[in-house]
């Protein structure tokens, strides 16, 4: 199992580790701070420095899987190609610095905050979703059409506001009475652990913005998103709307 510090600070770019497993897929260390793809979001890459200096580079991270398919609660580091000389010389036990590459990841952090400022200002469910390091689309399950230039404007409102981004968690009892906390159609917020993680924007002592469960990684504030705006808004099928987002790299 491995300890995913990205939930609770998704800032750290670094961290100390330890080399538990090598699978054909990829490493898996006992504590990461990167993220694997789930949610919508892009896995993160960076890099593994070994203890003598050597650097792995990771282009990929993913849940991982047992011998059957079913996810486990490891987080599998998928290594570049070409560097099958380097991983020869590995053994579990060995320490490592895991490092994130930084500026990709902040991307995936703004684009994926400024979905949830998207939820707010649509208020319909989601049947979809892709965040990239330069893009990121919505599906929502509607029939109106949407306006571009109104859905820029409301989301650069909302990006000057600068309004807090926090973690919080809520029970699987209390998402029960509140079904409407789930915007997505296909994912569902995994349960078993008995608490949910959720994002919450708003101002403290005020009605959030948006609140939902979520397990991706967010800015802290939405001033830090930057310049963002509504770049396609296509009619995918008769019940579904995608609206595809930039922003100022």
């Amino acid at each position: 199992m491995t300890q995913d510090l990205f939930r609770a600070d998704a800032t750290l770019q670094a961290c100390s580790a330890t080399l538990t497993a090598l699978h054909e897929t990829g490493l898996v260390l006992d504590r990461s701070v990167f993220y694997p793809l789930g949610g919508g979001q892009a896995g993160d890459s960076g890099e593994l420095c070994l203890a003598d200096g050597r650097l792995l580079r990771i282009a990929d991270t993913r849940k991982g899987k047992d011998d059957e398919g079913r996810p486990t609660q490891d987080i599998v580091h998928v290594p570049a190609p070409g560097q099958e000389a380097l991983l020869a010389t590995l053994t579990p036990g060995m320490p490592v610095t895991a490092r994130i590459d930084w500026a990709r990841r902040h991307r995936l952090m703004r684009l994926h905050t400024t979905t949830h400022l998207l939820c707010h200002l649509v208020a319909r469910p989601v049947d979809g979703c892709s965040i990239s390091p330069d893009a990121a689309r919505l599906d929502f399950h509607m029939t109106e059409p949407l306006d571009k230039e109104v859905l820029s404007a409301g989301l650069a409102h909302l990006v000057a506001l600068a309004l807090p981004v926090t973690v919080g968690q809520i029970s699987d009892a209390e998402l029960d009475a509140n079904p409407a906390l789930v915007k997505s159609m296909s994912v569902q917020p995994p349960r078993g652990t008995g608490r949910i993680r959720t994002i919450r924007i708003g101002a403290d002592g005020a009605d959030p913005i948006d609140l939902q469960p979520c397990g991706g990684t967010h800015v802290a504030n939405t001033a830090e998103i930057g310049a963002v705006w509504v770049t396609k808004i296509e009619k995918k099928s008769a019940q579904t709307r995608r609206v595809v987002l930039g922003f100022a790299a």
